[in-house]
């Protein structure tokens, strides 16, 4: 029990310190990725449902490049993941499709605000990805950013004065776009209800209008990731990190009020990640389709921490 302890304090640590920016050794030629199968519950390898959702397979990412990890950030689509990591990489990799290492792509967001090199000024924590363009949400500088999604050359940026107050460790932690093309920025919180903002327009343009909403999280909990479901709801993951049961994970779905200024969002619980289901800390969510299902990506930080994991997991998300 002692040693369980000490490793769970040392992740507890190692997810809240504001680490350096990591690996300043020089990367590999190639970097590889390797997936790993994973069961949703180790104790019952049969097991394929987890509250609301149907699993469809779990991998651990293991890597010969040690920039591979951190991953805050989802988006997946046709047959390719975009990930972003809290150090400022931006990962290109493929789907899983077997055991074989695949090749990935590594790449520095070499603009944004501030110089590349320093965490502060390039820690990602959302991402929107829309036709030829990617929105970025940079904590620490409470910055919203958009770039080409080709040449990541920037478009436009700014710190919109709505973010300002919003400490250096808790926002921009999720941000959608609404199909009518406005977006919703969410704060990390603390444990209770967040404020987030609704922008009636491109976050990254400066003076665009925003209304400050809120959003009320399972009790305890912390709003990681959102994205929208095709049918206009919002799936929103939750952690909470304790010394004894490390991290647990609740996925809500909310249906949106009417959006007006101090409107509520809360959702209610689909699945929860906790006892014997396979969890990390899961901070990256994207939807996608296939053969008319919901899909659920969901992808882990494991902080550059050995004692953590990076996971991706698939589900179906059942109507």
């Amino acid at each position: 029990m002692r040693i369980l302890f000490l490793l769970a304090a040392f992740v507890l640590l190692a997810t809240f310190a504001p680490p350096a920016m990591q690996h300043r050794e020089p990367p590999p030629a190639v970097t590889l990725v390797r997936y790993t199968p994973a069961p949703l519950d180790e104790s019952a390898p049969g097991r394929n449902r987890l509250g609301e959702l149907d699993f469809l397979g779990a991998w651990a990412l293991t890597s010969n490049d040690a920039r591979i990890g951190g991953i805050s950030a989802l988006h997946v689509e046709s047959g390719e993941a975009l990930a972003m990591s809290d150090a400022g990489w931006r990962i290109r990799l493929p789907l899983p499709k077997g055991s074989v290492p695949v090749r990935a792509e590594v790449a520095m967001v070499e603009k944004g605000p501030g110089p590349p090199g320093d965490k502060v000024n390039r820690d990602i924590e959302s991402l929107v990805v829309h036709g030829d363009m990617v929105w970025i949400g940079f904590e620490q500088v409470n910055a919203i950013w958009r770039y080409d999604r080709h040449s990541f050359e920037p478009r436009a940026s700014t710190a919109p004065p709505a973010m300002r107050e919003w400490s250096d460790n808790a926002g921009p932690e999720a941000m959608v776009r609404l199909p009518d093309g406005r977006f919703l920025v969410f704060a990390e919180g603390n444990g209770g209800d967040s404020e987030a903002i609704l922008f009636a327009g491109d976050p990254a343009a400066g003076g665009t209008p925003a209304l400050r909403l809120r959003y009320r999280p399972p009790e305890g909990y912390r709003v990681t990731d959102a994205a929208i479901l095709p049918d206009g709801r919002l799936a929103l993951l939750n952690r909470e990190v304790s010394l004894f049961t490390g991290f647990t994970v609740r996925l809500t779905v909310a249906t949106l009020p009417k959006l007006i200024g101090g409107a509520l969002i809360e959702g209610r619980e689909a699945a929860a990640f906790e006892g014997p289901a396979t969890r990390d800390n899961f901070e990256a969510l994207s939807v996608t389709r296939e053969g008319g299902r919901t899909i659920l990506w969901i992808a882990s930080d494991d902080n550059y921490n050995p004692l953590q994991r990076t996971l991706l997991m698939k589900f179906v998300l059942r109507e």
